[in-house]
């Protein structure tokens, strides 16, 4: 046993000091829990979810650090500056809704059509200029609508032809950096901002569309109609190209490109049909819009696509 009274003591001091270390201990193990609690629940670093993060932002539900949003109507209250609202997202929203909308009021009406596409920068007088304003007419004594882009070029003969047919010429202008303006042979104009509204406007009312030579907005037409026709969005949808000499380098790099290397089927070639005679054209779209119109061979005609 040491005789050293530094490492010795009454038995009672010696429970007392074990005691308030043990005291001590366990406020200080009780306050780190606390702590940890408390972190847990305002949402710091943790292992499992607390409910008390979870935040309701309309039909959003946000956890973590995606509840730390500022609450709509805090937002849309706060002034930010001067026409800041009208660059938002949420602000364009309503924009798209009215072209749709403005669209759709103003076509609702318009009965059988076809949409004609054609280049711009056709020269009036040129024999493809002359194919667009014959195109126009004759499908206006057929008794269907012509709808173009509204601009130059193409555009403007097919509507030309269509009031010398005595039919409706609509046409579906878009907002461009080089402006080409409604052609002066449009009777019913729409204006747009996007192209993905204008292009609806395009399939929803028409039955069929005739597609002469043109560059990029041409064939980016003629492709969107040929796959909402392939993926069976649009049915009974006849697309006619006028001008083999300008169409079948295209359809033969189709057949020896696309379709020889798997990427499209040989019948969805059957979705093209090449003529060069206008009146051809027009009973080829006259043919596949009466199908339309009454797909089963019975029954009345229908109108515009749902």
């Amino acid at each position: 046993m040491s005789t050293d009274p530094q490492q010795q003591g009454p038995p009672a001091a010696a429970g007392k000091t074990a005691g308030k270390a043990a005291g001590q201990l366990a406020g200080k193990t009780a306050g780190e829990a606390a702590g940890q609690a408390a972190a847990r629940t305002n949402g710091e670093t943790r292992d499992i979810p607390a409910p008390a993060g979870i935040r309701h932002k309309g039909p959003l539900e946000l956890r973590r650090k995606a509840a730390k949003v500022t609450m709509s109507d805090r937002t849309l209250l706060d002034t930010k500056g001067p026409g800041q609202f009208v660059h938002t997202d949420p602000w364009r929203v309503l924009r798209i809704q009215s072209e749709f909308v403005e669209g759709f009021g103003a076509l609702a009406d318009l009965g059988p059509a076809v949409s004609v596409f054609g280049s711009a920068r056709t020269v009036p007088g040129s024999l493809n200029y002359e194919l667009a304003v014959e195109v126009g007419r004759q499908l206006a004594e057929a008794g269907l609508a012509v709808i173009t882009g509204g601009g130059p070029g193409s555009m403007e003969a097919a509507n030309k032809g269509a009031v010398q047919g005595n039919g409706v010429s609509v046409g579906l202008g878009i907002e461009l950096p080089f402006e080409q303006g409604m052609n002066q042979w449009v009777d019913l104009g729409i204006n747009f901002r996007y192209f993905f509204a204008r292009k609806t406007m395009f399939v929803k009312y028409a039955q069929g569309f005739i597609v002469l030579p043109g560059g990029l907005g041409t064939l980016d037409e003629l492709f969107e109609a040929m796959v909402l026709v392939q993926t069976r969005k649009v049915t009974s949808f006849p697309i006619v190209l006028i001008g083999t000499a300008f169409w079948s380098p295209m359809v033969e790099w189709i057949q020896t490109t696309l379709v020889a290397e798997g990427m499209m089927s040989e019948e969805d070639l059957d979705l093209l049909q090449v003529v060069d005679d206008p009146a051809l054209a027009v009973e080829l779209v006259v043919e596949g819009a009466a199908r339309h119109r009454n797909p089963n061979g019975t029954g009345p005609a229908g109108g515009s696509r749902g």
